[in-house]
């Protein structure tokens, strides 16, 4: 382990060169908690992800930028299929994005049934995303593994842009953005296409994505704005290997196996397509009173033909968010509150060849929440910062099982849940902010895991609900800063994911886990043309009291969480218009079950790419090639935690190469 880290970190630093202009590093603001200021002084662990730093990877995918950051573990099962872990919160997700909130420009994009679509965005769609780490629910409802907040802001200028980058392994993308208008009225389009033929067999991928936004400045003190998003997916789900089947052959797809069929014969996919909507509107009073409210609307529909059945989702939402904010002098009060609703449909068929066939269940989901919160700060002389803030949850799920006669009637309620956080942050000088959080997490379960893909209602799932205790520090100047946070967050009823025979998932609950860790990150600027970046990532993430089947699992490993992870990166401007990015990344390995018995190796992840510019007056354009995994790792990400037979690993891609260009007129 200790050579390969070496290796990787040397081959970071080997790249050196000319000048360009001198580098400072710029202020982060940040929107988490409402702060809306330089992150330096906000109490709580936030990692941001900007332009720039997806600008050091390869065009398509946010999965290496994020998992840059400390504390955060995206993975992808299968070109298409991702999962966002934030502290171990991947427990929950056998596929998709569970137990972590997300906002899109302000508004609820997690639907209400506790699902977010991440995979229906393209990269291209943001302009910075925000993580926060621990619990969120004193402003952002219900939840336990965090909050991502995505946004796309509105540019000055008036211009064009498009690009295009191919690949290996069939990879294309190709995007295009505009934005036009004035000071009163600018509105912004983004549209883009990509399609991967796949690393294993049988993980085709093709996916449209498509937004606008509309911003009027009705007067001085209001505003209005407008999104829409539209994406439509389609990719096929290779299936979970054994560990002798990942060792012979990791780009095969899962094989038949007794009475199932092979995920070629099956025909497993995703079709999966959203339409998202919403309207923001912001009021400034006067110098003391401020009000912002949104409502949005949105329609999911998914269809998977899968080794066991088919299954067909019918999912429109709604809700809305209102927030009031009073400032006089040192102090900053909001209230507001969040509800949602959906009216969802899941029907299973029998799976003949890729069709629905003999209908086998039929269900009407009825979901709802509502947050009401309240938070106060007060920024003293000094450098303090001190933050209190309570949410009150509420949330219910109905199932009528109308495929049965009599129709089977399932109802959970889960009310009055309080949800506090209390920080607070002292300033000694730009080198040294120190800060404390206590906070409340409850997460209820999700629909898909009340509803799993075995098609059983889960009648005993309980949420889950634990503290989280934090401290910090963070600082630096022009040249150099660094983030430091220490956690420990004992969660009662964790839920975790099981899988069966057939590769359907489901959930229990866990009697308790203790996730505790450290998480750093640091940026130093050395000299012009040289940029630096490292993160460390240490998780000892354990059971307390897990006992199933008469199976003691207390003290055991969380599965699927890497006790240590590093991250580094190199920029090197060499010439005012030539650039070398190099990043690496380390993963420990990882427990694939509960029990402990079974594990993932780690490895290393060596990535390269150049970037020309060229600047020109009234237009830019760029070209760019690089590579991923060049050490040629053979590894597992979006593992199958829990599975049956052992069919735990999914490969990810080998070496891979791309290049590509981008060209913007105006602005």
């Amino acid at each position: 382990m200790k050579r390969n880290m070496i290796i990787a970190a040397l081959a970071l630093s080997l790249p050196a060169a000319a000048q360009t202009d001198t580098t400072v590093l710029e202020g982060v603001t940040v929107q988490g908690y409402a702060q809306q200021r330089d992150l330096s002084t906000v109490p709580g662990a936030v990692s941001v992800v900007r332009g720039q730093d997806l600008q050091r990877v390869a065009p398509g995918s946010l999965v290496p930028a994020l998992n840059a950051a400390p504390g955060v573990r995206m993975e992808e099962r299968s070109p298409g299929s991702y999962r966002l872990n934030i502290r171990g919160s991947s427990l929950r997700s056998p596929f998709g994005v569970r137990n972590v909130k997300m906002y899109y420009n302000g508004l609820p994009f997690t639907d209400p049934g506790g699902n977010t679509y991440l995979n229906q965005f393209s990269p291209i769609i943001f302009s910075s995303l925000e993580v926060l780490k621990g619990p969120g629910s004193s402003l952002y409802g219900a939840g336990t593994g965090g909050v991502l907040l995505g946004d796309r802001r509105f540019d000055t200028g008036n211009g064009f842009s498009a690009g295009y980058t191919g690949g290996s392994y069939g990879s294309h993308l190709a995007t295009v953005n505009g934005t036009w208008g004035n000071e009163t009225f600018r509105q912004q389009a983004v549209a883009s296409w990509q399609e991967s033929g796949g690393y294993r067999d049988h993980t085709y991928m093709r996916r449209y994505v498509a937004g606008w936004s509309g911003r009027w400045k009705a007067s001085e003190r209001s505003a209005l704005e407008a999104h829409v998003l539209a994406g439509d997916l389609y990719y096929e789900t290779p299936g979970g290997l054994t560990l002798a089947q990942f060792l012979a052959n990791p780009r095969a797809a899962r094989p038949a196996a007794g009475a199932f069929p092979s995920a070629q014969g099956a025909k497993a996919a995703i079709y999966q397509q959203t339409v998202w909507g919403g309207l923001k509107w912001e009021y400034k009073w006067n110098e003391h009173w401020e009000h912002s409210a949104g409502v949005y609307g949105a329609w999911s529909g998914l269809k998977n033909p899968s080794i066991r059945n088919y299954e067909q989702r019918n999912e429109p939402h709604a809700g809305a968010r209102t927030v009031v904010t009073w400032k006089k002098g040192p102090w900053r009060v909001l209230a507001g509150a969040e509800g949602q609703t959906g009216n969802f449909r899941t029907r299973v068929f029998t799976n003949k060849d890729g069709n629905a066939d003999v209908l086998q269940t039929d269900d009407r989901i009825r979901n709802g929440m509502l947050s009401l919160f309240l938070q106060s700060e007060v920024v003293l002389e000094g450098g303090w910062v001190f933050t209190a803030g309570l949410s009150m949850n509420g949330a219910n799920t109905t199932i009528r099982r109308v495929s049965e006669s009599p129709v089977f009637r399932f109802e959970t309620d889960y009310d009055k849940e309080w949800a506090p956080r209390i920080a607070v942050l002292k300033q000694f000088s730009p080198w040294a902010s120190v800060y404390a959080v206590v906070s409340k997490g409850f997460s209820t379960p999700a629909v898909a895991e009340l509803l799993p893909s075995t098609s059983v209602i889960n009648t005993g799932l309980q949420a889950e609900k634990g503290w989280n205790y934090e401290a910090g520090a963070r600082g630096g100047n022009g040249h150099f800063r660094y983030d430091v946070s220490l956690f420990r967050y004992q969660l009662k009823d964790a839920i975790v994911s099981r899988r069966d025979a057939s590769g359907a998932d489901y959930f229990v609950n866990a009697g308790a886990t203790v996730q505790q860790g450290a998480e750093v990150a640091a940026t130093w600027l050395p000299a012009h043309f040289l940029g630096l970046r490292g993160a460390w990532t240490f998780h000892h993430f354990r059971y307390g009291q897990f006992t199933q089947a008469d199976k003691s699992y207390d003290g055991n490993r969380l599965p699927g969480t890497p006790q240590h992870a590093l991250a580094a990166s190199a920029d090197v401007r060499l010439s005012r218009s030539f650039s070398l990015f190099a990043t690496w990344q380390y993963n420990d390995d990882v427990f694939m079950n509960d029990a402990n018995t079974d594990k993932a190796a780690s490895f290393n992840l060596l990535g390269l790419k150049a970037e020309y510019r060229l600047k020109r007056q009234g237009w830019e354009g760029r070209l760019f090639a690089g590579g991923e995994n060049l050490l040629d790792e053979t590894y597992s990400l979006g593992n199958d935690i829990n599975a049956a037979a052992g069919r735990y690993y999914n490969a990810a891609p080998g070496r891979a190469f791309y290049a590509g260009f981008a060209v913007q007129l105006g602005k």
